[in-house]
């Protein structure tokens, strides 16, 4: 433990990323919280689909598809177990994990394994959950109405820092203007430039972000910084011991990366992609009775994916990547 004070997205960032930190545990985030890919596999098989209408439009039988925080690989094994299940079984796909954290035993040899975004990608990418860990700094608005950084010890304390100035003022002034004293936000500069990297590094496709997010106008006044550690909501601490997270200004990553951009939400992108929470007709139960217990059961599972209040109000931010120069064109 330690008693000097940092600026929240250095302090966050060796917590969650330093040698010792919460996403090098080998137990990866599967162990601490359940996201739309432990829920169901409902969701890799959406994402297949979406990974099949990509290489459609592409003109394409082999397609690239690259995970960005891949966690231990969850995603990638689930969407290729749907594609080979019936999705699209003569696909070829070359599968990228993106990910900091060592590969995981027993992976699939198929999936490839990497720190860093493979270039000229063409196909999918997909980042579900990615960028709300992407660190960023916290500002809170002091008695005089002044944006200042939040500085902050491994223990949780936090004080009051210097004024927030440059490229951040900047971020905020366009995508979170503060002005009352106690109003705080998670100044997404970094999560900006990280999709617009994730963005630029494609050759053609689709990138797909997936998080909890907000919009310019209905920001929370208070920010959503918050810690996640074995399944429940905790405070905040840098330590190493809990997961650091804050929901994505996801319309300000669309605008870092430019091109076409789609904003919707969980619940109506899956259901464009064939996952709905309706139940079976009851009379299936009689004429068909294990049919109607698997498709009861996978509605149940669609409607936890669709859910309004929870894994449905996820943000999902659509951006199409036009064939760059240089890069394959489909005849």
């Amino acid at each position: 433990m330690t008693d000097d004070w940092r600026l929240w997205r250095e302090a966050a960032d060796t917590a969650l990323y330093g040698e010792e930190g919460f996403y090098r545990r080998p137990e990866g985030p599967g162990g601490h919280f359940r996201t739309s890919v432990h829920a169901s596999p409902l969701f890799a098989a959406a994402v297949a689909r979406l990974l099949a209408a990509t290489a459609r439009e592409l003109g394409t039988d082999t397609v690239d598809l690259v995970d960005v925080g891949a966690g231990r690989g969850e995603l990638l094994t689930g969407v290729l177990a749907a594609l080979r299940d019936g999705v699209a079984p003569g696909l070829g796909v070359r599968a990228y994990a993106v990910e900091l954290a060592p590969r995981p035993p027993g992976l699939h040899p198929e999936i490839g394994w990497s720190a860093e975004l493979p270039p000229g990608a063409r196909g999918l990418l997909f980042a579900n959950e990615w960028l709300d860990n992407v660190p960023t700094q916290i500002a809170e608005t002091d008695e005089d109405g002044v944006a200042r950084y939040v500085l902050v010890r491994e223990d949780g304390a936090e004080r009051l820092g210097d004024p927030v100035t440059g490229a951040d003022a900047r971020w905020l002034s366009r995508w979170w203007p503060l002005s009352r004293p106690g109003e705080r936000a998670e100044i997404g500069l970094p999560r900006d430039e990280a999709w617009a990297r994730a963005v630029s590094s494609m050759d053609a496709g689709t990138a797909v972000a997936v998080d909890y997010a907000h919009a310019r106008g209905s920001r929370p006044p208070f920010g959503t910084l918050t810690g996640f550690r074995e399944g429940r909501e905790v405070r905040p601490v840098p330590d190493g011991r809990c997961d650091l997270t804050s929901h994505v200004a996801l319309d300000a990553c669309a605008a870092a990366a430019g091109g076409p951009a789609e904003l919707l939400d969980q619940r109506t992108a899956l259901r464009d992609l064939g996952v709905s929470g309706e139940r079976p007709p009851l009379a299936q139960a009689s004429a068909d009775p294990a049919g109607y217990v698997r498709a009861l059961a996978s509605a149940g599972e669609a409607a936890e994916l669709t859910a309004r209040g929870g894994l449905g109000d996820f943000g999902w931010l659509r951006q199409r990547v036009p064939v760059r120069e240089g890069g394959y064109c489909p005849a």
